[in-house]
């Protein structure tokens, strides 16, 4: 479905424009399983009447017709968001859904999509006009005649999103709708092109491996919720993906003890994070057993990292609830704050801060067990490193709201304080000369701003 271009769309932009406002049509748009219908416009909204899913369970395009989960998305949503500990203020505008504390997915209303009657969503051509004004539409080569051609499926995983992140589609705000369709749904395109661009190298029946995918960001910018959303339009598209982080693959508590003792008084190895806190042989081991899975019913599970253990210090998850993936995977989306750090002459390194100079040691072997692995890259660029500081800080206070232990502010500052580092020391290199070992027409490089969304690079 995600590959097959629409057979409704006849040519690029003008073909596109008058399908959609053709006021005396009915259609189905082809892969988008709603009946469509045309009414009149209303202020900056999609134009289009859908007949509506029931709030009572979630759902996953499959072929042309709906098929529902009891597994919604609503738990997906905030079981990716207490592990994340994530506070994102561009989802919390406008929220479809209104349930009590004591409600379940089951029994929740849902006041955007009414079961009795048709709801408008906003019109196709300002849809058209807002995707073409994104700061990624020239980076990764979406035309406006694409977009004309692919609208039905920007409207698909539009869609998608909104029911993931439990968004009103008929009501985004500014923010949301940058963020999906500026965003999440550009970077979607390109990591379908470079899939394609991976399965084109090899013959009919080869076993073809996954394409590894990695994400390279900073802390608190964003990065897991866009790999997690990226991960549900792979599956709502019948692409099966697992998603692994570097934090997947910290030392157990026992081994991060025995780092700390064996680096007394270096506070950047006194925790978890920085490089020499993890067990790169079972990073190896992880990376190179999902790359198998080239075949029906071949599984694995995947290791997690369980970051409350031990009053926070963090140990390795039990084996009992790490999650199972299947194959044939077509993608494995890897995401890590220090992917494609290379390491720097000993005096570089030392002059930001001397501790340091051990921590650039260990980054020898991150190539070998980490980036080599990698065929396409994602690199989330931001203009200051103390950004860090205030996502951390938004992140704590957003879980200290809901109830949750939060760090302080104090503890923030000492946390983010030993990562800043790294870094000022390894961060301009990784802009200037991307990921190691990585091929520059197969990295898409991202500049954000404070509040976490793309802008043109200056």
């Amino acid at each position: 479905m995600a590959g097959a271009t629409s057979s409704l769309i006849l040519s690029p932009w003008q073909a596109t424009l008058d399908h959609y406002n053709n006021k005396t049509k009915r259609f189905f748009v082809k892969g988008y399983p709603f009946p469509c219908h045309h009414s009149e416009p209303i202020c900056n909204s999609f134009i289009i009447k859908r007949r509506v899913l029931s709030a009572s369970s979630s759902s996953i395009f499959k072929d042309n017709h709906v098929v529902t989960h009891s597994s919604s998305s609503s738990d997906k949503l905030q079981t990716h968001f207490s592990m994340s500990g994530c506070g994102c203020s561009w989802i919390q505008d406008n929220s479809m859904l209104h349930y009590s504390a004591t409600s379940n997915w089951t029994s929740k209303k849902c006041s955007a999509l009414p079961t009795t009657k048709t709801v408008d969503v906003s019109s196709v051509s300002d849809l058209f006009e807002f995707i073409c004004s994104g700061p990624l539409v020239d980076k990764i080569g979406i035309t406006p005649e694409k977009v004309g051609q692919a609208i039905d499926k920007w409207l698909l995983y539009g869609s998608q999103l909104c029911r993931l992140f439990q968004l009103n589609e008929l009501k985004l705000t500014i923010p949301q709708k940058a963020r999906l369709y500026h965003y999440y749904i550009p970077v979607f395109v390109w990591c379908q092109d470079q899939i394609a661009l991976h399965s084109s190298k090899f013959n009919d029946g080869d076993d073809v491996p996954p394409l590894v995918i990695g994400f390279s960001a900073p802390q608190g910018c964003g990065k897991t919720t866009l790999v997690f959303a990226l991960d549900y339009l792979f599956k709502t598209t019948k692409m099966k993906s697992a998603t692994i982080s570097i934090d997947d693959f910290y030392l157990t508590a026992e081994g991060q003890a025995k780092l700390r003792e064996e680096n007394p008084g270096n506070a950047l190895l006194e925790y978890r994070g920085n490089a020499g806190s993890h067990d790169l042989p079972f990073s190896v081991e992880t990376i190179e057993a999902l790359t198998k899975l080239t075949k029906e019913g071949m599984k694995m599970k995947v290791p997690r990292y369980d970051k409350s253990a031990y009053s926070g210090r963090g140990d390795r998850a039990d084996p009992t609830t790490w999650p199972e993936v299947e194959g044939p995977l077509k993608v494995i989306l890897f995401e890590g704050w220090m992917l494609g750090f290379k390491p720097l002459p000993a005096e570089v390194v030392k002059a930001v801060d001397p501790q340091l100079e051990i921590v650039n040691k260990n980054l020898e072997a991150y190539y070998e067990a980490w980036d080599k692995y990698i065929d396409a890259w994602v690199v989330i660029k931001i203009k200051d490193p103390s950004y860090v500081y205030r996502w951390r800080l938004q992140a704590e206070i957003a879980m200290r709201q809901a109830g949750k232990a939060g760090m302080s502010d104090d503890e923030v500052n000492d946390f983010v304080s030993r990562y800043l580092p790294a870094y000022k020391a390894y961060l301009p290199t990784l802009y200037e000369e991307g990921p190691s070992g990585s091929e520059p027409e197969r990295v898409l490089a991202i500049d954000i701003d404070e509040e976490r969304n793309p802008i043109l690079a200056t």
